[in-house]
């Protein structure tokens, strides 16, 4: 298994407010943590930094190599971090205050994640992509519920309303998965700032070509950027060079 990890500030914004990280337990599994952070210049920065730090500094000390296990740490950690976060937007420094997150940690031949707000996980297999996770936005509830098209999504002035984040005041309901992951899959986390600037299909070209894990990876920042840039790009790559045995 291979893994990149790029932030980058992009072409509009004046500070990087995306963090992410990967810290392994004494199982010496990995997680990895991606957060997209919001509430004004200096907040975003610190919501989202200290979300990625907390869960990392809390998971090395584990040794869980059980998905169920994992699963219950995953739901318990980020709900601790939800109330931490909020209560710290209510300080004028911090006001409003909040992430979105996606944590993964690879087990054998599976992953399992945790997802809150806009931040995305998908699967490209066989040149196919897939996305795994649903936005916790205004606009993608609208789709669901049938009063917008994708198309009409993707341009809406509200498109940036998330319904759910961490530093919110309800407790938050992170979406939980588990894919089985196959030989040459790829799994693609990223911030909103990847995958409002370029198509699935496109991502899945770019992962198809001959180069490095890395190189892929900055391919996909700098196309984010050549067509605009105008939030902060980061990505997870995680390639499966062979099954676990």
């Amino acid at each position: 298994m291979e893994i990149s990890l790029i932030t980058d500030i992009g072409q509009k914004r004046s500070n990087n407010q995306d963090f992410v990280n990967k810290f392994e337990n004494k199982s010496g599994i990995p997680l990895i943590v991606l957060a997209d952070g919001m509430g004004g210049h200096r907040a975003g920065n610190i919501a989202s930094e200290m979300t990625v730090t907390d869960l990392g500094q809390a998971w090395v000390n584990t040794e869980f190599t059980d998905l169920a296990q994992i699963r219950d740490w995953m739901l318990v950690t980020i709900a601790d971090e939800n109330r931490k976060i909020f209560e710290l937007g209510q300080t004028d420094d911090y006001k409003g205050m909040g992430t979105t997150i996606e944590a993964i940690a690879p087990v054998g031949n599976n992953v399992i994640y945790a997802h809150v707000g806009d931040s995305r996980i998908g699967l490209v297999r066989n040149g196919e992509y897939r996305l795994l996770t649903s936005d916790h936005s205004l606009v993608n509830e609208l789709v669901k519920a049938g009063q917008l098209t994708e198309e009409e999504a993707a341009s809406h002035p509200q498109k940036n309303i998330i319904t759910q984040s961490i530093g919110q005041a309800n407790p938050v309901e992170p979406d939980l998965g588990i894919q089985n992951l196959e030989a040459g899959d790829y799994l693609v986390a990223n911030s909103d700032g990847l995958t409002n600037m370029l198509n699935n299909d496109e991502i899945a070209t770019v992962l198809m070509q001959e180069k490095s894990l890395d190189d892929k990876n900055r391919d996909l920042i700098t196309l984010a950027n050549h067509r605009g840039g105008f939030d902060n790009i980061t990505v997870v790559l995680i390639h499966i060079e062979s099954e676990a045995v």
